[in-house]
């Protein structure tokens, strides 16, 4: 067993978190407090090419491996989660299914440009009434001509205000529930398409949320992404276990940047004439949150492992989520426990860190829906 990683990794996690701590950490706090899309650090952050991470070189990637994708979503969540959900949404769900279907043309005029950070990429999954239940999606694609015409609402889009392009999950065959689901290209400009509503969040904030009309859009038969009809629910799982424990990585991010504060909060906060680092129950915070930190990244780096060898790590890959979520909300209340009163006042950065926590339980499945499956899996056909 080999816990070790290489040289090229080690000098990777280097260069992306000073890279990360210059251009990203000094302006996390504003951008959560003006909760607009931050363009002047997403024109300087992208320019280095970390968007293309996991593509290939020839698309103007880097073709990096599961592991140094997995240091990368750590580390930009530990800055700024709002700003790493935009930049995560581009290298991963919002251009997979171009890459993986789309035509050269499409290639060239959306993920080319979304790679080099020029075009921002969205996929739209959740409706009102469908977040983890992708049977119940209403949104509809009628085979119209030489193309497909779609009508539906999609909610809770992250990047839905500003994309332009989106991926658009829709049922051409409602009488299937999941058999007849399947993806399709809609770009900015496309008559029917609008941005609707957009949700003022709790968290994640900076990473512009929202609403997204399709209102009789038709789009060209190039524009179905997939190879047959009926299997966009099968191209959803083979995807699933990296978004899961890409997941998982944001919720370490979060947990380091939180027990980091904590720790410095420790040493220099004086009470009763000494740092509060020096009592015991204080310090007991401290080992426990390292401990559970360390199990958590232990499990994901291994589902991450077994995801670069192309094993089964569909279980592995929901209890990382799981178990590094959990711990992440753990270190984020320890840490406004060890601030005080101090954490409930938004000048200091606990309660940003306990706000963006939330909704990592979302992502990726629900914990109950995630364990259902996990326990499912376990257990067998009865």
């Amino acid at each position: 067993m080999d816990f070790m990683l290489t040289e090229e990794q080690e000098f990777f996690k280097k260069t992306v978190t000073d890279t990360i701590d210059r251009i990203v950490t000094p302006k996390a706090q504003e951008i959560d407090e003006k909760d607009e899309f931050p363009w002047d650090v997403w024109k300087e952050f992208t320019k280095l090419g970390y968007i293309g991470l996991r593509y290939p070189e020839e698309m103007g990637g880097m073709n990096a491996d599961k592991i140094m994708c997995m240091i990368f979503y750590e580390e930009i969540a530990r800055a700024s989660v709002g700003f790493a959900q935009s930049v995560i949404m581009n290298m991963l769900m919002g251009t997979y299914f171009l890459f993986r279907f789309g035509n050269d043309a499409i290639k060239k005029r959306c993920l080319y440009p979304a790679i080099r950070g020029e075009k921002i990429a969205t996929i739209c999954f959740t409706e009102d009434q469908s977040g983890s239940d992708l049977g119940a999606t209403r949104t509809t694609a009628v085979k119209d001509g030489s193309g497909w015409r779609i009508n539906g609402t999609k909610m809770w889009i992250t990047s839905g205000p500003i994309c332009d392009f989106c991926t658009v999950l829709a049922t051409t065959d409602p009488s299937k529930g999941l058999k007849g689901l399947n993806f399709f290209l809609v770009e900015e400009g496309t008559e029917g398409f609008s941005s609707g509503q957009t949700i003022n969040k709790l968290g994640c904030r900076g990473s512009v949320t929202g609403e997204l009309v399709f209102d009789n859009v038709w789009v060209p038969d190039e524009n179905l992404l997939g190879k047959e009809l009926g299997k966009g629910v099968v191209y959803v799982g083979d995807i699933l276990d990296e978004v899961r424990l890409m997941t998982g990585a944001m919720a370490l991010g979060i947990a380091k940047g939180a027990y980091n504060e904590a720790l410095e909060y420790s040493r220099k906060r004086i009470a009763f004439g000494q740092p509060i680092a020096k009592f015991q129950l204080i310090r007991e915070k401290f080992a426990e949150m390292d401990t559970l930190m360390n199990a958590a990244r232990m499990l994901l780096y291994y589902g991450s492992w077994l995801l670069e060898n192309k094993m089964d790590c569909r279980i592995i890959a929901a209890e990382a989520k799981i178990l590094a979520t959990e711990v992440c909300l753990k270190v984020v209340d320890e840490l406004t426990r060890i601030y005080g009163a101090n954490a409930f006042a938004y000048e200091y950065t606990p309660q940003r860190y306990f706000r963006d926590a939330r909704f990592l339980l979302y992502g990726g499945g629900t914990h109950e829906v995630l364990k259902d499956f996990i326990g499912r899996t376990l257990i067998g056909k009865l």
